[in-house]
């Protein structure tokens, strides 16, 4: 016994799989997804460019931050010279 109803819907995916190729090879869709890929480079380059002023203001931080400890050690070095 055939079931119709399970071939209907095998042929009619296999329609839908066929179109849906050909729609998505068409240039119109290519042209989509070119559109799509720029937008998304242009994305890229901004959390790149983002992502080092983030880096370079860490550094900054980080050199501040070493200097103030210098400072630090350098006057408890003087109180200790001092107390002597």
């Amino acid at each position: 016994m055939i079931d119709f109803k399970k071939l209907g819907i095998f042929a009619g995916g296999v329609l839908f799989g066929t179109a849906g190729l050909k729609i998505l090879s068409s240039k119109d869709a290519k042209k989509a997804y070119t559109h799509t890929t720029a937008a998304v480079l242009r994305a890229k380059d901004c959390v790149m460019s983002t992502a080092t002023n983030i880096k370079e203001n860490a550094e900054d931080i980080l050199a501040d931050a070493k200097d103030i400890n210098d400072q630090r050690i350098a006057e408890d070095a003087e109180v200790i010279e001092d107390a002597e």
